[in-house]
């Protein structure tokens, strides 16, 4: 566990490595500075190495015996550093400096809230999930030092640490292996976390879902042998400022059921409880926080499996709330999960409800796999966009245009669970709005950005945790009014 602190002078320093901060066209930090006055020869090594301060670029160099480092590393910042350009940066440098013990930084002076940054960039920079390797070989930071830094950076950093290690929360569960988070799996978790930190929880198991009328979830749990859950989580502090309601998709592994993946389409489904990992997540930071809101998280949690009692094509299921939905793909399932976990949450009448899931791949095919689709209404959409912001994680607001309704009409229920072809992004969105009520709603798409392809930057290959932050920033703005 990397662990920060602040520290005296630059001269002082006797840390196993240096990062330092360089601007666009070679606009070296005070840092940076320190070392080409004391070593005149690494401007024309950076020179060599073409590193002129560009985004993403990090050069390492050795000091040898003339500095009480022994390694320098120059991270390019670009010319307007923001705290998203710092995290990225930290990120990159973790891995370049990860067989140093102790690293001295002023990175954290590139921006305001660049301590946070710093902190958020290099923990999950340096992250890794190894825990079924037989030989890991995890990061061996172990102390960061803020050169010069205050106690306002520090508790800065305190705080980022939070939020940090609740996206590792998530990136950890979207990482594991199906077979070892099972909904009942996940709902111990969940427990475990709750009495933790604070959170009280709710856990419904499949004949209480059946009782409670989910029969989106029930529905979609048939085939499985592993039975579902239903998993709550609240945090209820005295004197809330507001109510917000999370709902996070959890299928803990999608075979497709009996509208069948091909293999290889399988290989990542079981990052498909992304969403419930982020609500996991974000609910405690919110606790350990104690943000000032009344939040929760509601995760339905099942398998989508192709067993001899699965859901079939044409079978109607009863949700919640009393519509119904004509099942024409089985693996269009993650909509009819959330519908009851949407009903659920409107029924306590929260003042914003947002859901999200690695829903649809035509949301991928329009935004690619960095930007989560954005859909709901006016208010809903512009509360979310400016927290997803200030976080840091990309969205995109993308239409609910009335007249794509008619393309989920059902000739026998409510609705379908799919569309045409094109716009399935869309008319998913649009089933989920059925069940979002008439206040703020935001539903998040993040199909691609919930699992990175490749390393870059602090975000590394597989479970990326995205969501966290964005909840987190919301609930606490929500706080503030």
């Amino acid at each position: 566990m990397i662990e920060f602190e602040t520290a005296g002078g630059i001269e002082d320093g006797t840390e196993d490595a240096l990062l330092v901060a360089v601007g666009a066209d070679s606009a070296y930090d005070a840092g940076a500075t320190w070392v080409i006055d004391r070593l005149p020869w690494v401007a024309e090594r950076l020179e060599a190495k073409e590193f002129s301060g560009k985004n993403g670029s990090v050069a390492v160099i050795a000091a040898g015996d003339a500095l009480s480092y022994h390694e320098i590393a120059f991270v390019g910042v670009g010319e307007a550093p923001t705290p998203e350009v710092v995290r990225e940066a930290a990120g990159t440098a973790a891995r370049a400096l990860k067989s140093s013990a102790t690293i001295a930084t002023t990175l954290h002076a590139a921006c305001e809230g660049g301590a946070g940054a710093v902190v958020m960039g290099l923990v999950l920079g340096a992250y890794s999930f190894d825990r079924h390797k037989s030989e890991p070989k995890p990061s061996n930071i172990d102390t960061v030092s803020f050169l010069d830094g205050t106690d306002a950076e520090l508790e800065e950093a305190a705080e980022a640490r939070v939020i940090t290690d609740a996206v590792i929360v998530a990136r950890d569960l979207v990482n594991e292996s199906a077979m070892y988070k099972s909904p009942v799996t996940m709902a111990e978790i969940a427990t475990e976390m709750a009495a933790e930190v604070g959170l009280e929880i709710r856990v419904m198991d499949e004949r209480e879902i059946e009782s409670e009328r989910l029969g989106g979830l029930h529905g979609v749990s048939l085939g499985a042998t592993n039975p579902p859950r239903l998993v709550e989580l609240r945090h209820e502090p005295e004197n809330a400022k507001a109510f917000l309601a999370i709902v996070g998709k959890g299928i803990v592994f999608d075979s497709g059921g009996l509208s069948l993946k091909p293999a290889n389409s399988m290989e990542e489904m079981k990052t498909d409880m992304s969403g419930a990992a982020a609500v996991f997540g974000a609910m405690k930071a919110i606790a350990l926080l104690n943000i000032p809101v009344k939040v929760v998280g509601i995760t339905p949690l099942t398998e989508n499996m192709p067993g001899g009692a699965a859901v079939r094509p044409g079978d109607v299921l009863h949700t919640r709330n009393g519509k119904t939905i004509e099942v024409l793909n089985t693996d269009a399932e993650g909509r009819l999960v959330l519908a009851d976990g949407l009903a659920l949450a409107v029924e306590q009448s929260p003042d914003l409800v947002i859901d999200l899931a690695t829903l649809t791949g035509a949301c991928m095919v329009a935004l690619g796999n960095k930007i989560g689709g954005l859909f709901g209404t006016d208010a809903g959409v512009a509360m979310v966009s400016e927290a997803a912001e200030a976080a840091g994680e990309r969205m995109w607001h993308l239409p609910l245009p009335e007249d794509y309704r008619k393309q989920i009409d059902s000739d026998v229920a409510d609705m379908k669970n799919i569309g045409e072809r094109f716009g399935g992004a869309i008319t998913a969105a649009l089933l989920l709005k059925e069940f979002a009520g008439d206040g703020p709603w935001a539903h998040l798409d993040i199909a691609g950005p919930a699992r990175a392809p490749d390393t870059d930057g602090y975000i590394l290959k597989g479970g990326t945790g995205f969501g966290v932050r964005t909840i987190v920033e919301l609930a606490r703005r929500m706080a503030e009014g």
